[in-house]
Order: structure tokens, then sequence, then C-alpha cells
């Protein structure tokens, strides 16, 4: 099965928008549920052009009896059921609609709830990750799912940052970049030591990772230690403490998932279940950890915008996590920077599909251009 994505407000308000998405050969459309605010060419809609959503919200109706300490907020720039009108238009045109739910990324909810927010080694909030080993944020995650469930009534559900969010953020006016932080600083800033965590690691790694990202040739702990060549790795970095601290960080994650997994099948026992995932054991963000497989999801999908043999590698190395009946998804990208080429992007579906991929999600038919939807269209065609 091939997924396009899109937002309700891609849909709702256009009358073609069902007919045109059902033209691209895909069989089925995530449909935001959940999202984070964000700000949105909307290239085909007769009203607007660009939407900007200042804060995340729950597209479906927002029942206050559901809700427990942490409840969603209803979008002003779309309708409040925004998902249902969505869902209806698709399934009108033949399409199956799955519940795209963002779960651990929220700016408002963050903002408003400070105490339940992942924060770094040197105590810095980060607002839009609300950290799942708060319980709070567990009953939220949890109740999030049962609601799309049961209103949405969705043909699938997709679980994004079904885990904790860390450093990375789109920002508004990011200014990080000049810092110059390696890849390997962005992952032991991403590592959350919140009043929930803290005492989750081995005694002294709050030190040391301050240490290795203010002094990384003297980590505390050290004396006299020679610099390796090249950036060290963040196993290297956290030095005798990684184990236990990846063990920590990939436990947080399962235990989130395997609790909504739990949740899904009791509310909705057949409707199948996709996880964005990564097998990196640190790995933080919208493709949450998941080095060990998950048997209770149906699809992992696996991000596929950067380097398409690194991109290959990871498909692979999901496709050996995988048991009887799963499947991998690839998570391709249609817009900038990649080009709007029909046979080049057609390669890349091949390339990933020998990698492992048993379908393409294809992201994003409601922020591409005509062009590029175009091309989406004919790269399916073309590898069909």
């Amino acid at each position: 099965m091939n997924v396009a994505y899109a937002y309700p407000w891609d849909i709702v308000g256009d009358l073609s928008a069902a007919s045109r998405l059902a033209d691209l050969g895909v069989e089925a459309v995530a449909v935001a549920a959940s999202y984070h605010s964000t700000r949105a060419a909307t290239p085909y809609h007769p009203s607007h052009r660009v939407l900007d959503v200042p804060h995340a919200a729950f597209y479906l109706p927002v029942r206050p009896a559901a809700w427990g300490r942490l409840a969603p907020l209803t979008p002003t720039w779309t309708a409040p059921d925004a998902y249902l009108r969505a869902s209806d238009a698709l399934r009108s045109a033949g399409l199956r609609v799955h519940a795209w739910t963002v779960l651990t990324h929220n700016s408002a909810l963050g903002a408003a709830h400070p105490d339940l927010v992942v924060r770094n080694a040197f105590g810095d909030p980060y607002p839009h990750a609300l950290c799942p080993a708060f319980a709070d944020v567990l009953d939220y995650c949890e109740r999030m799912v049962r609601e799309v469930l049961t209103v949405g009534r969705p043909d699938g559900l997709i679980l994004e940052a079904c885990g904790p969010m860390g450093f990375g953020h789109q920002s508004m006016h990011e200014k990080t970049a000049g810092a110059d932080w390696t890849a390997t600083d962005m992952d032991l800033l991403s590592l959350c030591f919140c009043s929930a965590c803290a005492d989750r690691y081995p005694r002294g790694t709050r030190g040391r990772v301050r240490a290795a990202i203010d002094d990384p040739a003297e980590p505390e702990g050290t004396t006299g230690s020679t610099p390796q060549a090249g950036t060290p790795s963040i196993d290297e970095a956290l030095g005798p403490f990684a184990e236990e601290v990846r063990a920590a960080r990939v436990d947080l994650s399962a235990s989130l998932r395997r609790r909504l997994l739990a949740a899904a099948r009791e509310t909705a026992p057949n409707v199948p279940i996709t996880v964005h995932a990564n097998p990196d054991p640190w790995a933080v963000g919208a493709f949450a950890p998941l080095p060990d497989g998950e048997p209770g999801a149906d699809v992992l999908v696996a991000n596929c915008w950067g380097d398409p043999a690194t991109d290959a590698a990871r498909l692979t190395r999901l496709s050996e996590l995988c048991g009887p009946g799963q499947r991998v998804g690839a998570y391709v990208l249609g817009l900038p920077p990649r080009p709007a080429d029909a046979p080049a992007l057609a390669d890349l579906l091949r390339a990933y599909a020998e990698a492992g991929a048993a379908e393409f999600h294809l992201y994003h038919a409601g922020l591409a251009s005509p062009r590029r939807v175009a091309v989406m269209a004919e790269a399916l065609r073309l590898t069909s």
C-alpha cells in the first residue's frame, strides 16, 4: 500500500482535492489528526496560498471529558472537525484514510506545562518536547490514541514522535548554527535530565555530558586523555556510562510504544498500526528509536529524506527487525531539495524497494507544487 501525506486543511474547502489525491496512484492518504505548529504552503487551495498554524492542534472534536491534565487545543484556522470532513471526502473518492498522529511534539502544551518537558544536561527546557517519562504525558498520549480511533474511525493509525523529542527543532528564527556543535554534541544535548529522567542514568552522567560538550578533549572523569581523530560518537563521549544510558533511553520509547499499541488494539483491534521508527538506539524526534523491533506494529516506516545510501541501510535494518507479516515503509521526500524529476524519484523508489521497503509514504501531497505532484504520480507509475 502506498500512502500520500496531507493536512486536513489541504482538503477541507477544496472540492477537487480528493480526486487529485486519488489520481496520484496511492491507495491511502495519511491525514493529520494531531499535528504541531507550522507554516504551510497550500498551492492548490481555492481560498489561500499560505497558512500559518500558530500552535499544535487536534483536528477532531475535543471532548473535554475524554482528556486529563493535558488536553489538545482546537484549531481556529480550519474547521474543528477538519479531519472528519477530509476523511469523508477522501473515502468518497475511493481512498482509505490513515490518522497521522503526532504525540510528544507539542510546543503549546510544553509552554503551558514546563514541568513536563525535556531538559538537557544544563537544565535548559525544550518546550516543543513533552517528555514521556512523566505519567501525565503518557496519559495524554494514550488518550490521544483512543480518541483518534474512537472519534476519527480511521482505516489505519500512524504514530509519529512516539518517544522523546530532542535538541533539533525548526523553531521560528532558529539561531543555533553558530555554536558549531557536532552531531555528537546535538545527540548529547538531546539526552533528557528532567526530574523524571535524571535518576534513570548512572551517577555522574550529567557531569560527563556537560563536560563532553564544553570540553570534548577532556570529558569529566578523565585525566590527560588524548582526543581521538575525528569526532567521537555519542558512545565514545559517554564512555563507561554509554550502555546504561542507551538502555534507559530505548526503554523510555519502548514503554510509551507498548502502552499505545495496547490501547490501540483494545480500542480498535482491526485497525493496522504504522510506527515512524529508526533502528538507531540514540534516535530522537519524529522517528523514535526502535533498535530491537516492535512485534505489535504492522508497518515500520523509516525516514528517507537524506543520503540515499544511508536511507537504504536504515530500511534494510528495519527489514531485519521485522517479524512475520510486518512490512517496512519508506518515507520519501517529494519536496526540495529533491529535484522535481520523475525518473530520478523512480530510481530512488526502486533503490528503497531493493533495500526492503514494501510501501512508499510520500511527503507531502499538500505542500507540493502541481509539477511535483505530477512527478510523484509518474514515479509511482514507473515503479509499479
